[in-house]
Formats: C-alpha cells, sequence, structure tokens
C-alpha cells in the first residue's frame, strides 16, 4: 500500500490504464480471430469486413502503445494473406 497520496492516485490511474489495456487488447484478438473463422467459412465479404476492422484496431495499437510496430506489421500482413487466398 502507498504512503504518499500521490502514489495512491497514480495507483489508481495505473489500474485503470491496466483495465483498458486489457479489454482492447481482448476485442483485438476477437478480431484477429474472425477474420480466421470467415477465412476459414470461405466467406470473402466478411473475411474483408473483418480485416478492415482488424487493420484499423492494430493501427490504433500502435498508437497506444500496447504493441511494436512489427507486431503489427506481422499480423496485418498474415491476415491479408489468408484473405487473399479466398479472392
Amino acid at each position: 500500500m502507498a504512503n504518499i497520496k500521490s502514489q495512491a492516485k497514480r495507483n489508481l490511474t495505473n489500474e485503470k490504464k491496466r483495465l483498458q489495456n486489457a479489454s482492447f487488447k481482448s476485442s483485438l484478438r476477437t478480431a484477429i480471430k474472425n477474420v480466421e473463422l470467415a477465412v476459414q467459412k470461405k466467406d470473402l465479404e466478411e473475411a474483408k469486413k473483418a480485416y478492415q476492422l482488424a487493420s484499423a484496431k492494430l493501427d490504433k495499437s500502435i498508437v497506444k502503445g500496447l504493441f511494436h510496430k512489427n507486431y503489427v506489421a506481422r499480423n496485418k500482413s498474415r491476415l491479408s494473406k489468408l484473405v487473399n487466398t479466398l479472392a
């Protein structure tokens, strides 16, 4: 437990941010999974829509500082290759 008032406040904001980050990461993983499922079903339209959403979330994760740019680039490339197998 923090003895200093400012550190106690900081602990609260850190916890809030941790929960927000966890929620965003979870939604990102779901978006990625939706692309993979659409490709598995061989549904091109659904796969493209899901890819757009996942791509936007991946880009946003760089801005938020959650993931490294190379991680994002690797995932976007992998997903686009998957979607392009249907085209």
